[in-house]
């Protein structure tokens, strides 16, 4: 039998018993209370754990993703690279040379970066070797690319300055010959025909009828239009460069001095003005002053086997007509 419990009643001033139910109805309710807050407590650390791991498992998820795409992008670097490397041979070797345009040396090309160490900033990041890495190819990539750039734009400019001056380099005949028939002499020592001496002859005849057109044989400005001494009536073209090219014996000018002239413009006429034999023109072409074989020009409208046969007749002719 279990102790008695008693219980003070204030109203009566008396000592009641307490029921052995209540008493087990309050007992239940407190252990109910003490084992609801332990599972709470247990169940409240569970679903933490269970929120924590999803998010640690999803941010070690986008490192790997970020480690493979910096992977990724360094190998499309390299290859960048390679091909850069390709294009900056062929700028070299081929499109400045073609330009006459000094080489970028190598050590310009992959001159490194001075100073400070700009890459500590990621040392204590994760995979902080790799994205080192990357970041280093970009710039140096970004400044091969920005030499390269330079480059290019300094051919562009040597490009359309060479175009220029192809315009005005003396090119073609000066007067129509597509049979090859009206060379009459050629650049060389020949015997003068009135003088009867042997004499240097400055540049090439070409017999012709008197008004057969005369062509400027590049871009240029006159510098002479008029008579020149045993020339006769005559036009020179100054074409920038260092060239000039001489027109003699016309007997008829076209143009005035200071006229700005194109290639295939028609200057004068042939004729047979100042000392000469007979109708012919005769073509001088001066390179900085002093004069050239003027066959050697003659390549923009004849082909190849026909410059030889041109370069042949040239050579064999003895006698000039002036």
């Amino acid at each position: 039998m279990g102790i008695k419990k008693y219980k003070y009643n204030t109203d009566t001033t008396t000592f009641k018993p307490i029921r052995q139910k209540r008493l087990r109805r309050i007992r239940n309710i407190a252990a109910f209370l003490i084992v609801t807050a332990f599972f709470g407590v247990i169940s409240g650390f569970t679903f933490s754990q269970k929120l924590n791991k999803p998010e640690e498992n999803s941010l070690a998820a986008e490192l790997q993703e970020m480690k493979i795409q910096y992977q990724l992008l360094n190998k499309k670097i390299k290859q960048s690279q390679k091909v850069l490397a390709q294009v900056e041979e062929r700028d070299n070797n081929i499109y400045r040379s073609y330009f006459e345009l000094e080489p970028i040396s190598e050590d310009i090309r992959k001159a490194g970066f001075g100073g400070v160490n700009r890459y500590a900033k990621f040392s204590d990041w994760t995979h902080a070797d790799l994205v080192t890495e990357v970041t280093k190819s970009i710039d140096i990539l970004n400044k091969q690319l920005v030499i390269q750039s330079k480059s290019l734009d300094e051919i562009i400019i040597s490009a359309k300055e060479k175009d220029k001056m192809l315009a005005h380099l003396p090119a073609i005949q000066p007067v129509a010959n597509k049979d090859l028939k009206r060379l009459a002499s050629g650049y060389g020592m020949r015997m003068h025909p009135v003088l009867k001496v042997p004499k240097l002859h400055k540049g090439t005849d070409f017999s012709a009828n008197v008004g057969t057109p005369i062509y400027a044989t590049g871009d240029g400005r006159v510098k002479l239009s008029g008579r020149h001494g045993g020339y006769g009536n005559t036009v020179i073209i100054n074409h920038g460069y260092g060239y000039e090219t001489l027109y003699a014996h016309m007997s008829r000018i076209k143009v005035k001095r200071g006229q700005r002239v194109k290639r295939g413009d028609v200057i004068g006429y042939v004729g047979n003005s100042g000392l000469s034999t007979g109708p012919h023109l005769h073509y001088e072409i001066h390179k900085d002053g002093k004069p050239i074989d003027p066959v050697s020009y003659f390549y923009q409208d004849v082909s190849p086997d026909e410059f030889k046969i041109l370069l042949e007749k040239s050579q064999q002719m003895s006698v000039s007509l002036d």
